[in-house]
């Protein structure tokens, strides 16, 4: 039997022993990604005990590791966060990519605390996820020449690679679904400092521009529940003038908030009210009426990332890049299909 048979052999030993395919254990032993750690380490295992010759590995991947903004009142992880943490872990255990996870404050979020985490891990690469890097930490990114990808997250000079919804059209959509109901004079209630939540204050208005409609921006504290903060701004904002017939919110917490607060004043929603959220979160599907809100694919955010930074990994010196998802209208009671004016 020749040398080629032998191998095909004791290649195919391997893989009916892993419970795997003859492909896959040639990918393995050829040490290319794209095979999970725990599958990468099963096959070797086996091959190792059957007495077949593992050529020297290459040096492993450059590892990275993601500081998650923490929730700022609980201090655990947001909702919003789940998908994309599913997401950056199933894909980097695809790409054979070392991966690591951290939960951090964005205040603390220092040039040398972000040091100490990636040393301790031994990470090349950094995702930023949900924080906006303050000047001190972007001037250190760029200095040490760190591998960033913002995720959820953009930078408005363009010096990092991000991945974010697409937040200026996601919310001229969700507006704009207001507007097609018939309503004109709306309201916007928002709170947070991030860039991401600017475009979508900028996509609110712009549509209601394109309408020639009446918009009015509340910015809340966010110093403690936004559900509560959103229920008082939105009794004080009909209050002092009763007119507005919607809202569309910077995320469906908010829009709970909004709901709970129109109803209390004794309007129907949708018919005397209507409201839309934005990210299509658990919330959303638990509030009655079901909230009209739109969808963020929170999972394709964190694979994608991790494609962004393999590439950005071994493409160090090419220009920065943002990446955009579309959003998707969900419907929901809280909107109507159409009114007249």
């Amino acid at each position: 039997m020749s040398d080629i048979s032998s191998k095909r052999l004791r290649q195919a030993d391997i893989a009916t022993r892993a419970g795997v395919s003859v492909s896959t254990v040639s990918r393995v032993l050829a040490n290319e990604p794209g095979i999970s750690d725990d599958v990468r380490r099963q096959i070797l295992q086996v091959a190792s005990e059957i007495g077949y010759p593992i050529k020297a590995t290459p040096p492993a991947s450059p590892g990275a590791l993601a500081l998650i903004a923490s929730h700022g009142v609980t201090g655990g992880l947001s909702v919003f966060y789940e998908g994309i943490v599913e997401g950056l872990r199933s894909e980097a255990a695809k790409l054979g990519m070392p991966f690591d996870i951290r939960l951090a404050r964005e205040a603390r979020a220092t040039p040398e605390a972000v040091r100490e985490h990636l040393e301790s891990v031994g990470a090349e690469g950094l995702f930023l996820v949900g924080i906006d890097p303050a000047a001190p930490l972007c001037k250190w990114l760029e200095e040490s020449r760190t591998p960033v990808i913002l995720v959820n997250g953009t930078d408005p000079q363009m010096r990092f690679d991000g991945i974010s919804p697409s937040n200026f059209h996601g919310a001229y959509a969700a507006t704009n679904r207001l507007l097609e109901a018939g309503h004109r004079r709306i309201l916007h209630l928002t709170g947070s400092h991030r860039h991401t939540i600017r475009e979508r204050v900028r996509g609110f208005e712009a549509a209601i521009a394109s309408a020639d409609g009446e918009g009015r921006v509340i910015r809340l504290p966010f110093e403690g529940n936004s559900s509560v903060e959103a229920h008082a701004a939105t009794l004080a904002a009909l209050a002092e003038d009763g007119g507005f017939t919607a809202a569309f919110c910077m995320n469906d917490f908010i829009a709970v908030g909004v709901l709970e607060a129109v109803t209390e004043l004794g309007r129907r929603v949708p018919e005397d009210f209507a409201i839309v959220g934005f990210d299509d979160l658990p919330c959303a599907e638990m509030a009655n009426p079901r909230l009209a809100t739109m969808r963020v694919d929170r999972v394709a955010l964190g694979r994608d990332a991790i494609g962004m930074m393999h590439f950005r990994l071994h493409h160090r010196d090419t220009p920065a890049r943002h990446v955009s998802h579309a959003v998707f209208p969900v419907a929901g009671g809280s909107l109507e299909a159409r009114r007249h004016p």
